[in-house]
């Protein structure tokens, strides 16, 4: 039972209100009384009760007209009606108006202490739902975690991507994320208010996927007992978020392309011609261009999708958004009565890790260490980190003699060598190539065509 919850009783009954004010008080309550509705309305005014026991039938101003005055003044205010059982319509018609519940009269204490009580446990939630509520819309905007200037240049440019409609191709490293980056673009687009829909393109085979996407019609195959409606179609209005685009078969790719081109879908075993408006977000860790170069991916359906493309630095790039990451997962994943917090050697080692994961795999290691450090601070072998992880980017990328060479080098045999020097230093991994020169995938993959760069 919830104890010291504020009451006001509202009965122009005096004799009836005075007893039941006494039997609440004793039962742990706080009680006040009024005898009209006038005063039950200034009473709701000056003081902010929990409950609202209110007379259904008052002289001057009937228990309806305060019905509506409480629930426009104090929402979460949880009013029970006390009524006549011939006035069992009027009570029904005031719970569809906002009321809580009816008693009748005369009441029975037990029945109506327990009504009372179920009463401040609904106020109770929907006040901790709308707290959630504003928790998460305060969170919306900042669910990209990091300061680093490589960092905001993206988010700018994920802003500008957001005001307009057009398709957007995301690419990354694993655990860059990629999702979140979509997420952020729709809720900062015009269709926030609509569906936000995903699917993983590498997690189903073909036929699922088209399902998946596109819907089947009842008949359509062994198991389709019933018509499904794709992803295309829920999502209509808002955003379509294809995962791991680069792993879609071929045979699925030119549907995708048709339905980028005009928004028009079949389902599976249909014959009629269907539309959907959706913003699709590709995203990706495979050089897209180079994959249509190896004919494992379209062409045409590449340069439909990537009208903006988005390349997320990985977080060995961006170091300065290690500690600010550790600490947003220190405090969100912690117990609440024993917070961790890294200890200066913990955090030179998160600094000094290559993190080929990520940003997952720094949320992993920090969960693992929160679960196996002992005391407040957590040490470096409580991270558990890989023997031997080096920063690549910390490995030299020219050296004296190269420099001496440097200085007899036209500009062009010098971006050459430059460029030779990092896609080897980096095993020709040429996402991450591009993210350390500081250019775009699609501009290393020209460089290396006009220069010629093979790979030993």
């Amino acid at each position: 039972m919830s104890k010291n919850s504020k009451i006001l009783v509202c009965d122009d009954d005096e004799t009836l209100s005075y007893l039941l004010k006494e039997q609440l008080i004793e039962e742990g309550f706080t009680v006040d009384n009024v005898y009209d509705g006038k005063f039950a309305m200034e009473a709701i005014k000056r003081k902010n009760y929990d409950i609202l026991l209110l007379d259904l039938t008052m002289a001057e101003v009937p228990g309806e007209e305060v019905l509506k005055f409480a629930k426009e003044y104090n929402s979460s205010l949880q009013v029970i009606m006390l009524t006549a059982i011939n006035d069992l319509k009027k009570a029904i018609e005031c719970i569809k108006m906002g009321a809580y519940d009816y008693i009748t009269k005369p009441y029975d204490l037990e029945e109506l202490v327990v009504t009372i009580t179920k009463a401040v446990e609904h106020k109770s939630l929907v006040l901790e739902n709308s707290i959630l509520k504003e928790k998460v819309n305060k969170k919306l905007p900042h669910n990209i975690v990091g300061d680093s200037p490589q960092l905001q240049k993206i988010i700018n440019l994920a802003n500008k991507a957001a005001l307009s409609d057009s398709n957007i191709l995301i690419e990354g490293e694993t655990g860059t994320g990629k999702e979140l980056f979509a997420e952020y673009i729709h809720k900062h687009s015009t269709r926030s208010e609509k569906p936000f829909v995903v699917i993983n393109c590498a997690s189903l085979p073909d036929q699922l996927i088209e399902s998946e996407l596109f819907g089947h019609e009842r008949g359509a195959f062994t198991d389709a007992k019933n018509t499904k409606q794709g992803l295309v179609e829920i999502a209509n209005g808002g955003t379509l978020f294809l995962d791991e685009i680069g792993e879609l078969s071929l045979s699925l790719q030119p549907k995708l392309l048709r339905f980028l081109e005009n928004g028009e879908y079949r389902r599976i075993g249909g014959v009629t011609n269907l539309n959907s408006n959706v913003r699709v977000i590709g995203a990706t860790n495979r050089n897209l261009l180079e994959e249509a170069d190896n004919k494992n991916f379209r062409r045409d359906l590449l340069f439909r999708l990537n009208v903006i493309t988005l390349t997320i630095p990985p977080l060995r790039d961006r170091r300065n958004d290690i500690p600010v990451l550790a600490k947003f997962f220190l405090e969100s994943k912690s117990p609440i009565r024993s917070p961790k917090k890294l200890s200066p050697k913990a955090e030179l080692a998160l600094l000094n890790y290559n993190f080929p994961g990520n940003v997952r795999e720094l949320e992993h290691t920090i969960e693992r260490a929160i679960i196996f450090s002992e005391g407040e601070f957590i040490d470096p072998d409580d991270l558990n980190l890989p023997m031997g992880a080096a920063i690549k980017s910390s490995q030299p990328l020219m050296t004296d003699d190269d420099l001496q060479i440097a200085e007899i080098l036209s500009m062009d045999e010098m971006e050459k060598h430059h460029i030779a020097k990092v896609l080897k230093l980096n095993r020709w991994d040429r996402t991450q190539t591009a993210n350390q020169l500081g250019i775009s995938p699609k501009t290393l993959y020209t460089k290396i065509k006009k220069y010629e760069i093979k790979q030993d």
